[in-house]
């Protein structure tokens, strides 16, 4: 029984089960922000590593293989970037200066408050790269020497304040075009923000997965470099 429970069998069964389990809570929900399956699927995982007293690092390699496949699903964003480029073709200039505009206050800031609460050189190069998506932080923190796993969390933080303020900020601000949303939050949210923007339109998640690869590229290029000046 031992075998089976802390085998890799276990591992993907159970992040399987907490997705589904996630995505019934959301749907039943009416896709309340709050219950994203990123945050409430997490949280099934984590009480029942906790119940069965299971080693996080241990269930982590076992599914390590689903980690791998965020690569290619990131790239498959090509394809509704396809379907829309009529529409993006017309405001490249644009976006492209959003991009390296948000991508470089978002490293900002999180090292300026990072470092004004005395975190150490480590913490800073791994909070670099909070606003990118997962497969390429992880890759720019261990190239600058960074601990992945603070590089994750701060990335999956960062994804959900995202997906569970923009509706409270736009409809604030009264801005209501889904190419403004999509952009947003694949600019501020990564993967999870696109997946949230695919929600509401095509067009959005068009321009989500747009800005979350303009983003990550601009990062893995500006981060290394900046850090090689100020870190």
């Amino acid at each position: 029984m031992s075998a089976i429970i802390y085998g890799p069998l276990f591992a993907i069964t159970l992040t399987l089960l907490a997705y589904q389990g996630a995505m019934f809570l959301y749907t039943k929900s009416g896709r309340a922000a709050v219950l994203h399956p990123t945050i409430s699927g997490a949280t099934l995982i984590a009480l029942a590593l906790v119940l069965m007293q299971q080693n996080y690092h241990a269930y982590y390699k076992d599914v390590n293989w689903l980690t791998f496949l965020l690569g290619p699903a990131t790239v498959a964003l090509a394809v509704p970037l396809y379907r829309q480029l009529h529409l993006l073709r017309n405001m490249a200039s644009t976006l492209l200066i959003t991009v390296a505009t948000g991508a470089i206050f978002a490293s900002t800031s999180a090292l300026i408050i990072a470092w004004f609460f005395g975190a150490n050189r480590d913490t800073l190069l791994s909070l670099t790269t909070k606003s990118i998506t997962t497969p390429i932080a992880i890759t720019v923190t261990e190239d600058l020497g960074g601990i992945t796993t603070i590089a994750v969390a701060s990335v999956i933080l960062t994804g959900v304040v995202g997906i569970t303020t923009i509706t409270w900020l736009f409809n604030k601000l009264d801005i209501q075009d889904d190419r403004l949303w999509g952009f947003c939050l694949g600019l501020s949210a990564h993967a999870i923000g696109t997946s949230r923007a695919f929600e509401r339109s095509p067009v959005a998640g068009a321009f989500s997965s747009l800005a979350l690869c303009l983003t990550g590229t601009f990062t893995a290029v500006f981060v290394p470099f900046a850090a090689g000046w100020f870190l």
